[in-house]
């Protein structure tokens, strides 16, 4: 076949280091988003279906790039919209995300349902903190990992 065609989505879920809670202003979230899948589609060809988080966190719905491996997306997320982050206000210069992340890959069909999903953090974590959203999306997925290390 000549020519390479993919269509890959993919549920990224990761932390403010220490999961602490910079994302609390949602005007700032909201222009943050913004900024984010701009950068996702001009720096990793990877086009965000929807992205929205909590204030430790965040989750990213996108069309995975064919060109770019899953670590280079995040790694690109994280660095451009960390610096982003520093010069919106001094009182955010310390801001950083977490080492690590999470990535599912979603089926076409169920793009709505993690849709939905993402578009209710807010409510959502009314009820659960992220520790224990984190453990059910692994489970959900069948990822398993080492509570010693996946928090650091």
């Amino acid at each position: 076949m000549p020519q390479s065609l993919s269509q890959v989505a993919i549920h990224l879920v990761f932390s403010t280091k220490e999961r602490t809670p910079w994302l609390k202003d949602r005007d700032l979230c909201g222009e943050l988003y913004a900024y984010m899948a701009t950068v996702l589609v001009n720096n990793v060809d990877s086009k965000a279906i929807i992205i929205n988080g909590a204030q430790d966190h965040v989750h990213i719905l996108c069309w995975l790039s064919r060109r770019f491996p899953i670590m280079d997306l995040v790694q690109v997320a994280k660095k451009e919209t960390s610096k982003w982050m520093k010069t919106q206000h001094r009182s955010l210069s310390g801001f950083s995300w977490q080492g690590g992340y999470g990535a599912f890959s979603v089926s076409v069909s169920k793009i709505p349902e993690v849709k939905r999903y993402i578009e209710n953090q807010e409510q959502h974590h009314q009820k659960v903190g992220f520790k224990d959203e984190f453990r059910l999306l692994c489970k959900k997925h069948g990822v398993e990992f080492d509570e010693r290390y996946v928090w650091g």
